[in-house]
């Protein structure tokens, strides 16, 4: 596991811990995640027109992230957390919310 570090995140969609089984998770995500929220994001937040432009013709694709959060969050926001990476590709656990 890494240092704590801030990010900045768009929340694309929500997984209620009651919702796991509705979804094929890795049983390792599943296990980590224990009663906590999965919020499925785009890293860095909501791109603007301009950066969406540029990022269609340079062809960059938009990083994906899963945070594990104990409170869920609205669809479409942005979001400010501290976060610590896991031994899982792409998944972090949130240790503080802004």
């Amino acid at each position: 596991m890494s240092e704590p570090a801030p990010i900045r995140a768009e929340v694309i969609h929500v997984v209620a811990p009651d919702e796991f089984n509705e979804y094929e998770l890795q049983p390792e995500l599943t296990e980590r995640a224990g009663g906590r929220y999965l919020l499925v994001c785009r890293k860095g937040g909501s791109p603007s027109w301009f950066e969406r432009v540029k990022m269609f013709f340079r062809r960059e694709a938009i990083e994906a992230i899963t945070l594990i959060s104990e409170e869920p969050r609205e669809e479409g926001v942005d979001i400010d957390v501290t976060v610590t990476e896991t031994d899982l590709h792409g998944v972090y656990e949130v240790v503080s919310e802004e």
